[in-house]
């Protein structure tokens, strides 16, 4: 219902999480929360994300938009390299669906950061 709300939430099931997990909140047209589905369950540094994957999930639940949410375990927020590169690449195939991709928010036990935020979405 809030940023507030949506940042406690991710918090609350990632921030002391001892692998990378990669999670994926599915919206109806409203921004309402459809489905909160784990996407890949890595290991202490990284967990593999296909973006085609994200995209077929999110047309079989006849989404309208989604909220990309990642921990690392190492406790600090800031998104890596490769972080940018595959949320760019899930942002450029959504968009071609009419999927709008809302933030994607790296979560760790130092805090949270936001790709929106951030100018990176």
């Amino acid at each position: 219902t809030s940023w507030t709300a949506l940042v406690a939430y991710v918090r609350a099931a990632l921030a002391h999480e001892p692998r990378e997990q990669f999670r994926t909140l599915f919206l109806d047209r409203r921004n309402q929360l459809m489905r909160d589905e784990l996407v890949a369950d890595g290991t202490v540094d990284h967990a593999p994300v296909y973006p085609r994957e994200i995209i077929r999930r999110a047309l079989e639940l006849s989404a309208s938009a989604l909220i990309l949410v990642h921990n690392h375990p190492s406790g600090d927020p800031t998104p890596s390299q490769a972080d940018i590169q595959m949320t760019r690449q899930i942002v450029e195939a959504a968009r071609v669906f009419n999927l709008q991709v809302h933030d994607h928010l790296v979560v760790g036990r130092e805090g949270t950061a936001s790709f929106k935020a951030l100018g990176l979405i």
